[in-house]
């Protein structure tokens, strides 16, 4: 694209979504992530996925920076492509894994 890596950096907003939650989402508190990691794979049907997993040494669950970086990471790449393309849809954002914390292990129910 025109304004450059798209997918590189969308992946460090995201990064950088993860980290900034508590400043993003009201009554989100700090935490102190150890890892963020973000995968987008270009998909067959759709345009493609993003996947984000978050890691923090703490006893709280980070399913809130783990949504907030796919969240800010598509977002970054619709700023990136929407002059080409001013149609792109995000859609079934949502929680596929979840360990720890005070709620325990969690493990969507895939269609």
């Amino acid at each position: 694209m025109k304004k450059g890596d798209v997918i590189g950096i969308a992946r460090i907003a995201a990064i950088q979504g993860a980290k900034r939650t508590a400043d993003l989402v009201p009554l989100c508190h700090p935490l102190p992530i150890t890892r963020v990691v973000v995968d987008f794979r270009p998909t067959r049907l759709r345009g493609g996925d993003c996947e984000a997993t978050v890691e923090t040494l703490g006893r709280t669950g980070v399913e809130m920076e783990a949504l907030t970086a796919v969240q800010v990471g598509l977002l970054t790449i619709y700023d990136m492509c929407k002059a080409a393309e001013k149609g792109m849809v995000m859609t079934d954002i949502r929680l596929l894994e979840k360990r720890g914390g005070k709620s325990g292990d969690w493990l969507a129910q895939h269609p």
